[in-house]
């Protein structure tokens, strides 16, 4: 947000918070961000995070790679 904000004109998604049993559910528009923790996780729901973005000029490999960088690996805690 901080390189990219005034590109991105609209963000949501839901994410999955190493060693929290509820989604956490956010939303933006430019640099302004929002986010609360939502529902519990259903058992045998595969966690995962989904992510939409809206804007002009966003390289979608950078930002894969750069979200990937920020998962939690196996044995991690939060």
């Amino acid at each position: 947000m901080r390189t990219k904000g005034a590109d991105i004109f609209r963000s949501k998604g839901i994410l999955a918070i190493a060693g929290e049993p509820k989604q956490y559910v956010f939303q933006g528009v430019h640099m302004l961000l929002d986010g609360e923790f939502g529902r519990d996780w259903h058992d045998g729901e595969p966690r995962g995070n989904r992510l939409v973005f809206i804007g002009r000029h966003l390289d979608r490999t950078t930002l894969e790679r750069d979200f990937t960088a920020c998962l939690a690996t196996a044995g991690a805690t939060a």
